[in-house]
């Protein structure tokens, strides 16, 4: 596992990070330290600490610390965002459940508190199939200390007293089933809590956590999560850093939905005006999969995005078909950066989405 250290500026970034200069430069990469600052011969040890405490072994994730109790997780299929202090770990998503036991390893480095809370940005497979194993290595915020509040009762209603899993009413109907079918989750990944409202709060460790419903965008049940003490927006699949954004059209996601979403996204950031090139670079945003972003980062991506529909839709007035859409590669001037020719979303799967959303048609 590596471990890199964003909340302040010297060295490279890695390349979970790495992005051409927009705005406020990135935080660089150094050797992690706990506590204020610490000099360099002091963050070494803690180093040597921290690798000597894995066990078993941590390997193929990257730890990514953004504040000073704030890390970010990748590599365990969506990015999970960890927030850190005195009240226990709060986690947005749980990634994969096959990455489940790196990632309960990766959090004991990064605290002593128990996961009191996993926060469920949608329902797709990478961001909730951990839930189950990575709440059960938690404890619910009626257990303190060696003292369990509510006895057996409460432990059937909180899964043995693991760490309470939080998501919008939506994600949980996307993973169970109604009475007679088979769910697609199994019951011990299902969130415990769930809120039906544009907005739920909640004051952990210190600073507020504010979960707002996005519009309709990539799908229906997506939310963005605001740590407004660390000044982090968990974006969940709203922006994905490696390739075009995920329009799931069966699902309730649409493209006026992803735009709405990405302005709401950018109303709730700031970049780092006046001092560009200070120590900080403004709001963090974590999205699904892939780098930090900065709030430029957002703009651009949704800058992108407008773009692409505006073509698209001038083609559709012209009467082209969605095959001579595709030929004409509307979103060519990006693929670069985020189109695919392979796998389960290609460029083409996302053109064919736009289309087909603003035709009406699934």
């Amino acid at each position: 596992m590596k471990i890199h250290d964003m909340s302040r500026k010297s060295g490279a970034s890695p390349n979970f990070t790495t992005r051409p200069m927009i705005g406020a430069a990135l935080a660089g990469v150094v050797a992690i330290g706990f506590g204020s600052f610490p000099p360099a011969a002091q963050a070494q040890q803690a180093v040597k600490a921290l690798i000597a405490q894995a066990q078993p072994p941590v390997e193929d994730l990257t730890v990514v610390k953004l504040r000073p109790n704030f890390y970010v997780i990748a590599g365990a299929g969506a990015n999970i965002s960890v927030q850190v202090g005195p009240d226990g770990v709060l986690l947005v998503d749980a990634g994969s459940a096959a990455a489940s036991d790196k990632v309960i390893a990766a959090i004991k480095r990064l605290s002593d508190e128990p996961i009191r809370y996993i926060i469920d940005t949608d329902a797709e497979p990478d961001h909730v199939s951990g839930n189950g194993r990575v709440a059960k290595a938690g404890r619910n915020i009626q257990f303190t200390g060696t003292q369990a509040l509510g006895g057996d009762a409460a432990a059937e209603f909180t899964n043995g007293f693991a760490a309470t899993v939080l998501s919008t009413d939506t994600v949980l109907q996307r993973m169970s089933a109604p009475t007679g079918k088979t769910s697609p989750y199994p019951l011990t990944d299902w969130p415990e809590e769930t809120f039906y409202q544009d907005r739920r709060y909640i004051y952990f460790n210190g600073e507020g956590v504010e979960m707002f419903r996005m519009p309709a965008a990539h799908s229906d049940a997506d939310i963005a999560v605001f740590f407004r003490a660390s000044d982090v927006v968990a974006a969940g699949d709203v922006i994905d850093a490696t390739r075009f954004p995920v329009i799931d059209l069966k699902n309730g996601g649409s493209i006026q939905g992803e735009i709405d979403a990405l302005n709401r996204i950018i109303r709730m950031t700031v970049s780092a005006i006046p001092f560009v090139y200070a120590h900080q670079p403004g709001t963090y945003v974590i999205p699904g999969h892939g780098r930090v972003y900065e709030q430029l980062d957002v703009v651009a991506y949704r800058d992108m995005v407008v773009t692409i529909r505006d073509i698209i839709q001038d083609y559709i007035e012209s009467g082209k078909t969605l095959e001579q859409v595709k030929t004409a590669d509307p979103a060519g001037p990006w693929a670069g950066q985020y189109g695919r020719k392979t796998g389960d979303w290609t460029t083409d799967n996302f053109v064919e989405a736009i289309y087909k959303g603003l035709k009406g048609a699934k």
